[in-house]
């Protein structure tokens, strides 16, 4: 029988499927339920020491004849800093030493109780990775959480060489009970490191070419890093699914998921097997959505950095391999297959061809959607090269509704600030025109952006001024709340002239669609040394009511598409 622990009895499981054989436990009760699962459980060998000075060179010592992962396991309080001189030692030679300490509750962590200090990050850079594991309880996110943090200090143990990693267990009482028959299945997260080996990549290849609903996402990325690669993309969206956001690839138009996951949640749309490229993603839709599906096996493709990015609480692994790479082989092994045609495939094909068709016909009336909707329409017919920077919120949710091209975006952190200096300073080292188009909350935060003496004539901004975050219309929730005007929109009655007029600045201003459309124009088209801003006015209800109806509209449109049942 095991601790009824759930998060030593995660660990136990995690530690045994990432190879740990061999363990040095040292005297406690704190730790005592760490200890009686690694003695009952039959992979693992216990080697009892009393002084945890001299257990962590015990635990070494192992490590250096096996060549693997070795335990060693310590109770709470000063026992764990006793371990610091062989983590130490084990770092400099590259030994992957697992520290597991037991903890005390975190609530009572300097309250002068007994054996509790600070034990999260004690062990400071010695070690390759810190974690302290949560006490999930019924909470089904926490247990997630607690899977993930063992996977991803396990997993770091192994990389640059190998080093010791902690793993810090808080454990409330009671501490004695035996009631579990059995450790839980816990998901394994792998990692093929070896940018040379293609074992790791051929693996992944194999596994998509089996699954019956196959499925890629590309999150933001460089968009030189899919330079030449619109024939392997091509082959790849021809045989299962190819979902990517503007903020990636930038010549290859196949996205509108957000339209057809806005509340479409039917199970002939769910992947069985998700290759995950990039980084962050925008759409929360596809996030939730995957996310839901509790058989999907995800493995991520990293060029340098095997990070555990779990995004999808699915991952299986991670291979570390040149992204173009692995996009060209997997394109050749689906071209080696007898034609299939996959009904996954067919399914979203029909959804993807008429969400952009729908996005493509659309006229939304006066509102921000409506200026992106021109701005890009426009923008398809100008001749010389271009970049383009949207702020975050709606603005970049937007422009992958109507963008053909790449975009670029601040959506490392998502955060307002600094949108538009990203793009004035990316203005500054660039010889083609660049772009930025923008909320006003974004636009006044970083307003001093403008005030610089380097900004040039190739640097035009679009300025969507609604009064406030209109984003926050979209909770109902938060209607019933008197603090949602003033304090969380942010509604305000600013304009951007003066600021234009104060850093010589060329100021156009539009108040409906005629002047925003020729506003538009002239902001494409006028040469001037100067920088340029056009200001839009709209208004916010306004705003999301026409981003609202767009999305049910398509969801209309994709539902209506559908063949029948027979």
């Amino acid at each position: 029988m095991y601790s009824n622990k759930e998060n030593v009895n995660i660990l136990t499981d995690l530690l045994v499927k990432h190879g740990v054989r061999h363990a040095v436990v040292c005297p406690g009760s704190r730790n005592s339920p760490i200890v009686h699962n690694l003695e009952v459980c039959p992979s693992v060998s216990c080697y009892p020491c009393t002084d945890e000075r001299s257990a962590g060179f015990y635990a070494l010592g192992m490590c250096q004849y096996t060549h693997g992962p070795v335990v060693v396991c310590v109770t709470s309080g000063s026992a764990l800093l006793d371990l610091l001189p062989s983590v130490a030692e084990a770092c400099y030679q590259h030994q992957r030493l697992i520290v597991v300490s037991a903890d005390r509750p975190i609530q009572w962590i300097d309250q002068l109780d007994g054996q509790t200090i600070p034990q999260e990050g004690a062990l400071g850079k010695f070690v390759l990775k810190s974690v302290s594991l949560p006490e999930p309880g019924s909470n089904e996110e926490s247990h997630w959480y607690c899977n993930r943090l063992v996977n991803e200090a396990l997993l770091a143990s192994s990389r640059h060489g190998g080093g010791p990693v902690h793993i810090n267990v808080p454990i409330t009482e009671p501490l004695y009970e035996y009631t579990v028959k059995q450790l839980p299945e816990e998901r394994l997260i792998r990692s093929f490191g070896d940018n040379v080996s293609p074992e790791g990549r051929d693996f992944v290849i194999e596994r998509f070419l089996q699954a019956r609903r196959p499925m890629v996402v590309i999150g933001q990325d460089a968009p030189s890093v899919y330079d030449d690669l619109q024939g392997s993309l091509q082959v790849i969206a021809d045989y299962g699914v190819l979902l990517d956001e503007r903020l990636s690839v930038p010549d290859y138009n196949i996205l509108h998921f957000e339209e057809i996951l806005s509340g479409n949640k039917a199970p002939e749309y769910q992947p069985d097997f998700l290759v995950f490229m990039g980084y962050t993603l925008v759409s929360k839709s596809l996030k939730v959505f995957l996310r839901a599906d509790k058989d999907l096996e995800t493995w991520r493709i990293a060029s340098d950095d095997p990070a555990v990015y779990d995004t999808f609480k699915s991952l299986r692994g991670i291979v570390q391999t040149d992204t173009a790479d692995f996009l060209k082989h997997l394109a050749e092994a689906i071209g080696k297959k007898p034609k299939t045609v996959l009904p996954f495939h067919e399914t979203w094909k029909r959804a993807l061809d008429n969400a952009e068709n729908h996005a493509a016909a659309y006229e939304p009336a006066y509102s921000e959607m409506a200026v992106v909707k021109c701005f890009e329409e426009q923008l398809e017919d100008i001749d010389y090269d271009y970049q383009v920077q949207y702020g975050n919120s709606n603005a970049v949710r937007i422009a992958n509704i109507f963008a053909g091209h790449h975009v670029w975006c601040n959506r490392g952190v998502n955060g307002i600030d600094g949108s538009l200096s990203t793009a004035a300073g990316m203005s500054v080292v660039c010889r083609d025109q660049v772009f930025c188009v923008l909320g006003d909350l974004s636009f006044f935060y970083d307003a001093n952006a403008l005030w610089n003496q380097n900004l040039k004539g190739n640097f035009r901004i679009i300025l969507m001024n609604n009064g406030g975050g209109a984003i926050f219309n979209q909770f109902e929730g938060l209607r019933q709340s008197p603090a949602r005007e003033k304090l969380v929109r942010g509604d305000h009655q600013t304009m951007a002239k003066g600021l234009c007029t104060q850093n010589d600045i060329g100021y156009l201003q539009a108040n409906g669609m005629e002047d925003m459309q020729a506003g538009i124009v002239q902001l494409l088209t006028r040469k001037t040394n100067r920088p340029m801003l056009l200001e839009v006015f709209t208004d916010s209800e306004t705003d999301i009511k026409v981003y609202q109806a767009y999305f049910k509209s398509c969801l209309s449109s994709c539902k209506s598409s559908e063949p029948k049942d027979k």
